[in-house]
């Protein structure tokens, strides 16, 4: 049986939320891209999901998922088998994947920016252009964790540069319907929200201890719909906690975030 924490940090909360994205997935490959999206992929390939597949994000599958930072010297990962860019783009385009990243930006459509900001012609600050966006959206499952919950993030309008598809339906490719577009959850230290409201709005699935609605709405850009049951997002077990320990043994998820909410330790 499983034992709730009386103890744990807003990055182990986020980071448990996040896997449990995975739960009903099956046999996928699952990429996070981020420290909290690391360990949260790799707790749920150990615990809740253990048909997930992982890469060494070079070329190898892996049996088990590798722990974050610095390893010993001695430290041998378990490679199963090679898993080079081929292999990646034949799961990516059968939809085999679930990815969860950290956008720039997100819009009311789950549209999400990498790219750059301001004006494209002449961004006020260039990152790392649209890379894989456009097909992971388009192919298989996204996730989105967000450190920092705010309308820098959750902007008003449209993202500077859309990098994904989203519910935009001035954008929906030719051929395809929402239905084939799963944007599956969004991660931040406020609360885990989905795109599942009304007409595809953004909405409320758990707010974290402390973290009232108004909280939330003052730090999005655009309207949030809010259901008529606000659960509280589901504290960590002991057994996850262990087992992020284990993934994160320098602890490198306490520099993720900068505050926690009111009950939860730092």
């Amino acid at each position: 049986m499983s034992t709730p924490a009386t103890e744990y940090s807003l990055a182990e909360l986020m980071i448990c939320a996040n896997a449990s994205a995975y739960d009903n997935d099956g046999e996928v490959l699952v990429t996070g891209i981020g420290v909290l999206p690391r360990i949260a992929a790799s707790l749920a390939m150990l615990s809740s999901n253990t048909d997930i597949l992982m890469t060494d994000s070079e070329a190898w599958l892996l049996s088990e998922p590798n722990p974050v930072g610095k390893r010993p010297a001695d430290f041998k990962q378990k490679n199963e088998t090679w898993m080079g860019f081929s292999r990646i783009f034949d799961n990516v385009w059968s939809g085999r994947r679930h990815l969860t990243g950290g956008p720039t930006q997100i819009d009311r459509f789950a549209q999400a920016n990498i790219s750059a900001l301001g004006d494209y012609s002449k961004p006020k600050v260039q990152m790392l252009g649209v890379r894989g966006f456009p097909g992971n959206s388009i192919c298989h499952a996204n996730s989105y964790l967000v450190p920092m919950h705010s309308t820098r993030v959750f902007v008003d309008g449209e993202c500077d540069v859309v990098c994904t598809i989203g519910y935009n339906p001035d954008r929906l490719p030719k051929g395809y319907s929402f239905d084939e577009i799963d944007v599956r959850q969004v991660y931040t230290n406020l609360g885990v929200f989905d795109f599942r409201g009304p007409n595809r709005q953004m909405q409320i699935v758990s707010l974290h201890p402390g973290v009232t609605v108004e909280e939330v709405q003052e730090n999005t850009g655009f309207p949030v719909h809010v259901p008529d049951t606000i659960p509280t997002t589901t504290a960590p077990t002991e057994e996850q906690l262990e087992i992020i320990r284990r993934i994160d043994p320098h602890n490198l998820r306490a520099k993720q975030l900068k505050d926690n909410p009111p009950g939860v330790r730092g």
